[in-house]
Formats: structure tokens, C-alpha cells, sequence
């Protein structure tokens, strides 16, 4: 097991609790790996689409029965993708996710931006009616397909999983992925609606589409 030196502690409801950083890894893809620096069980993982910048709270690790808040290294940023547990056996999906040294624990898109989530029957200034609405994080071109020649991203009816790209944002020329996930938005969702139309120009806080929570 390697061994666990925090240098750092961050105060909470129990008390100081020291602080471990998660070790960092850049994929071939691109994307960056954040990796488990002891031997221990992990708790309270940021959900799919949360934004990770360094410092942020990755959750809780067990190690020897001293538990530790698990925080982002240098040089982490992105938004936090599903693949890493999708397909992981179940053992990795526990509320206490047993973990070995440099296992994954979260990867981070660097070009997917998080949607901003409205609350379950806000008012809305767009007539979207009730619901949960996943909004532009900033003002754009919104994009629903990938390119003019290929299917949207998603449909009505479509479900969807945290993680999910539901399209792009071009701000002065640069394409961003924005993910559906993170707030108080369901794991699983059902689209009801598609709010901004494809190459519309969207305001920051606009709807794009409106879910509902998948059966």
C-alpha cells in the first residue's frame, strides 16, 4: 500500500479531517484519469457531469480506518464522465467502493461543459412550462448534432444517462461538449423536449432540453 502523508486538513461536521490528493493520469484520449493514492475503501464519488477543478472534494477514503476527504490534484480539470463505472463489475458501484493503489476512481472531459439545471417546476421566462431543464452554461451557437450530416445528439423520448452529450456550444469558434448530469437531476432520465432548435444562439441560463426522471 502506499503510504498516505497528508499534509493538509479540512474542517466538516465531524471535525478536521486530513486531506489526501487523488494521483493524476493523462489518457491517450485526451482525457484525464484521477487515480486512488491508498489502499481503502472510497465513499460519496462527485456524480457524472459535476466540474472538478484542483482542490475540489473527490469524497471520503478509508484507509486503516482513519478516514480521509480525498481531494483534486494540480492540474485537474474537467467534468466527470460515466465511463469509469460503467462498465466496472459491481463491487465497484458500492456506497463504500473498495479501491486498490492507482485504481480509477473518476475520468474528466476537459471539452464537455456541465449544464446548468433548473429546479422542478421553476417559473420560466421561455414558456418550457414544469419540469427539470437542463440550461446553456453560456451564452453560444447550440449545436444538436454532431455534424449537419449526422443524427442529433438526442430525441424526444430519448433516456439518457448521466454523462450523456446532449450537444454543442461554439463560443468564438471553439466547440464545447455539454454533458447531461449533475445537480438534482435523476441518473436516469427521459427527454420531454428539445427547448433550443439546432444552430439557434442561446443565451447563458437558456433552456435546451427538458428531461423527466427515466422508469
Amino acid at each position: 500500500m502506499a503510504q498516505t502523508s497528508p499534509t493538509n486538513y479540512v474542517r466538516d461536521s465531524r471535525g478536521a479531517r486530513p486531506l489526501l490528493e487523488a494521483r493524476l493520469r493523462k489518457e491517450t484520449d485526451g482525457r484525464l484519469a484521477l487515480l486512488a493514492p491508498a489502499v481503502g475503501r472510497w465513499r460519496d464519488r462527485p456524480p457524472a457531469g459535476a466540474l472538478i477543478r484542483p482542490g475540489s472534494l473527490l469524497g471520503r477514503l478509508e484507509v486503516l480506518g482513519l478516514h480521509y476527504a480525498l481531494v483534486a490534484p494540480d492540474g485537474a480539470h474537467g467534468v466527470v464522465v460515466a465511463e469509469a463505472l460503467r462498465d466496472a463489475p459491481a463491487s465497484a458501484r458500492l456506497a463504500r467502493r473498495p479501491v486498490a493503489y492507482d485504481d480509477v476512481l473518476l475520468l474528466l472531459d476537459r471539452d464537455i461543459a456541465p449544464g446548468v439545471v433548473a429546479d422542478a417546476g421553476a417559473d420560466d421566462d421561455a414558456g418550457t412550462g414544469d419540469g427539470l431543464v437542463v440550461r446553456a452554461p453560456s451564452s453560444g451557437r447550440f449545436y444538436r448534432r454532431p455534424a449537419p450530416d449526422k443524427p442529433p445528439f438526442v430525441a424526444v423520448g430519448d433516456v439518457i444517462d448521466e454523462g450523456k452529450v446532449i450537444g454543442l456550444l461554439e463560443v468564438m469558434k471553439t466547440f464545447t461538449r455539454i454533458a447531461y448530469g449533475g445537480g438534482d437531476l435523476p441518473k436516469r432520465a427521459k427527454v420531454t423536449a428539445l427547448h433550443a432548435a439546432d444552430e439557434a444562439d442561446v443565451a447563458a441560463g437558456e433552456a435546451l432540453i427538458g428531461v423527466e426522471p427515466a422508469e
